[in-house]
């Protein structure tokens, strides 16, 4: 019975009492019908269709005769139900009318908010340019303002005052800020431009009285001018506002300046050099005093001097000390105070303390030039030029004058070297003004010493034993010049080493070389021969060894003339008793060293 209900339940489509359907379509139905799983398992148990479908249809109404029942026991909460919906509908459709509303409004807002954007970036656009020309104008009226603070202080301060020269800066940047716009015809220069005129001829008067006192100072007699150096120094603002405004009245100002200096240092240099001068060793070397000039009475070079401080010619003793660290940059020499106390000096000292004088005063010079008057490279070369030109001139004149005369040539030699340190100097001061001045000194120099070098070579070269008196195997006094003296100069060179004065030595010692056994030949016998040799060898390389370096070419030349020498003496003492065996020894020492032992050994069988 259950599987009947089931079954009637889910007829659905098989329904043929529809109106809707027609007689045309019945058949269509009806077979389709057939054809439906349902049916066909209702044909199969035996079921009477219209028994069936009349079932159908009673339990149809019952359940529709429910349905309605229930929907009027429901009909109060449906038409509340719906009476809610209409509400709802209501109340939904002002929301949506609210909602456009302000959407509408949004949208209104929207286009405002943008609207205020563009306002907002153009007002900024103006403000900027506004800005902009606030600054420039500000700037300019700034700049074209000419405040009576700056009248007054250019006009009744004095140019010392500090005041003076912050208001002279500041009138300097104003005249430059209107040449400036005058080019861009910015016509409210012309307001203030006769007013800044008269305030420039005013300041130039002003500074160019300052500066021109301050050099007048200059020429006062013992007036210490790195003094009024310092003043300019620390004022050295005038010069570039003359420079920048009244360049006539700025070339004035170094002209005088140039003047002024250039004959304050030619007189103060003149006159220190020519009392300096007086403090000379009054004996000096003279052309007659040469290394391979006969030893008299009246030239006696290695006896007492008559004066205690003599200079002497061929030994060099404290002399060199002047070119060491504590000398060689110590004070000048002060003329008077070494004539009050009676003290001398060789030329190399007076040399030393001129050109220490000079060294210092031209570097101090040369950046004060470069400082004050704004100038570098080879301007302030030029410039340097014109201020200590003459000076310069005067010096060499004088050295070569003196040059000219002198035959000491350690003097000259130790010169060179002071020449050599002080190029050095200052070169580490980074001051190249004087180097053309070091270098025309030492083209003085150098010939000089070379020929005085090779007067002495000419005078051993020429000197003939005969003429030198009484014979004696001691060391010889022209061997004890050259040991000496040879002994300085390789001393002195070492600090500074110069091929020229290695090949003027050297051409020396083959001459004294020569001179020693032209005087040993003197000697009848080889023993006393051997004897001088030996003992002015030793002298020379013992002096040698104590004043110059012990690997130096002179002390392994003369090792070797002493050790064959004293060599030759041993054997020339042997000879009368072990005549015999050293001719053996050394015949055996000549086989043995030509690989000729064989024959050694044929002969000592025989």
């Amino acid at each position: 019975m259950a599987e009947m209900e089931d079954l009637a339940l889910n007829l659905g489509d098989l329904d043929l009492t529809s109106d809707d359907l027609t007689l045309d379509t019945v058949s269509i139905h009806i077979q389709e019908n057939l054809e439906d799983a349902l049916v066909q398992e209702a044909l199969k148990t035996g079921v009477d269709l219209r028994q069936y479908s009349k079932q159908v249809e009673m339990e149809l109404q019952q359940i529709e005769h429910v349905s309605i029942k229930d929907y009027i026991q429901q009909s109060q909460n449906i038409a509340s139900l719906h009476n809610q919906i209409i509400a709802c509908d209501a109340i939904l459709e002002r929301m949506g009318l609210m909602l456009g509303g302000f959407q509408s409004d949004l949208s209104s807002i929207s286009s405002e908010i943008q609207s205020l954007q563009e306002m907002s970036l153009a007002m900024n656009i103006k403000l900027k340019n506004r800005q902009t020309v606030r600054s420039e104008l500000s700037e300019l009226v700034d700049e074209l303002i000419i405040p009576n603070t700056m009248i007054s202080v250019i006009l009744d301060v004095p140019v010392t005052e500090q005041q003076f020269v912050e208001q002279l800066q500041e009138l300097n940047n104003k005249i430059n800020y209107v040449k400036e716009q005058a080019f861009r015809d910015t016509q409210a220069c012309g307001d203030v431009q006769e007013t800044l005129h008269k305030l420039k001829i005013k300041a130039v008067a002003k500074v160019r009285e300052f500066i021109l006192q301050k050099i007048y100072s200059f020429r006062k007699p013992m007036t210490n001018y790195q003094i009024p150096q310092n003043a300019l120094l620390k004022y050295r603002f005038f010069y570039q506002f003359l420079l920048g405004n009244e360049r006539s009245v700025a070339q004035e100002v170094q002209d005088e300046y140039v003047e002024t200096m250039s004959k304050v240092y030619s007189s103060y240099f003149k006159s220190y050099t020519s009392r300096l001068m007086k403090v000379q060793y009054e004996e000096v070397a003279e052309k007659d005093d040469l290394m391979g000039i006969e030893d008299t009475a009246k030239k006696g070079f290695f006896s007492k001097p008559a004066l205690r401080n003599k200079n002497t010619v061929f030994t060099v003793g404290n002399r060199a000390a002047i070119i060491g660290p504590t000398e060689l940059e110590g004070p000048i020499i002060v003329p008077h105070t070494a004539q009050r106390s009676d003290v001398r000096y060789p030329f190399e000292s007076l040399f030393r303390s001129q050109h220490y004088a000079l060294l210092d005063n031209s570097c101090r010079e040369f950046l004060f030039l470069s400082d004050f008057f704004l100038v570098s490279g080879m301007a302030a070369q030029d410039l340097f030029n014109t201020v200590m030109g003459r000076t310069l001139s005067m010096f060499l004149k004088h050295i070569d004058s003196y040059v000219s005369d002198c035959y000491d040539s350690i003097a000259i030699f130790l010169c060179i070297h002071i020449v050599l340190r002080f190029k050095g100097i200052a070169q580490k001061r980074d001051i190249p003004a004087i180097d053309k001045y070091w270098d025309a000194l030492l083209d003085m120099l150098w010939p000089r010493f070379q020929y005085i070098l090779e007067l002495n070579i000419q005078s051993i070269r020429n000197t003939d034993p005969q003429r030198l008196g009484t014979l004696d195997t001691r060391p010889h006094y022209i061997t004890r010049r050259y040991a000496e003296f040879s002994s300085a100069i390789v001393s002195i060179n070492q600090t500074f080493p110069n091929e020229k004065t290695n090949l003027l030595l050297g051409q020396l010692q083959v001459e004294v070389e020569n001179f020693v056994l032209r005087m040993a030949a003197e000697f009848s016998s080889r023993k006393e021969q051997l004897i001088f040799l030996i003992n002015n060898y030793d002298m020379m390389l013992s002096v040698l060894m104590e004043r110059a370096s012990s690997d130096s070419k002179e002390v392994e030349s003369f090792q070797q003339l002493l050790s064959a020498r004293t060599q030759e003496f041993i054997e020339e003492i042997l000879s009368p008793s072990f005549g015999g065996m050293i001719a053996f020894v050394k015949e055996s020492e000549a086989l043995i060293e030509k690989g000729q032992q064989e024959r050694l050994r044929s002969e000592e069988g025989g």
